[in-house]
């Protein structure tokens, strides 16, 4: 599925679709309002862990991918 929103970071990018999808941003984010561990947050192929994180600064060119962990097998 892709959606657009319009933000300077990657938090308000969040936001954003909090208002679109209630409920979205608790799936997302923990009670500390920090990315869930099985939660991959990409801007523009790039983990956003390993940068800025939630402060990512966006534009209307950038890509940003959610991708749950998925893990499973015998």
């Amino acid at each position: 599925m892709t959606v657009t929103v319009e933000a300077t970071d990657l938090g308000s990018a969040i936001d954003e679709l909090e208002k679109r999808y209630p409920g979205f941003k608790d799936r997302l984010l923990d009670q500390q309002g920090q990315l869930r561990q099985f939660v991959n947050v990409y801007l523009n192929d790039e983990d956003v862990r390993l940068g800025a994180g939630l402060a990512a600064k966006v534009s209307d060119k950038d890509e940003i991918s959610i991708v749950p962990a998925v893990a499973g097998g015998t």
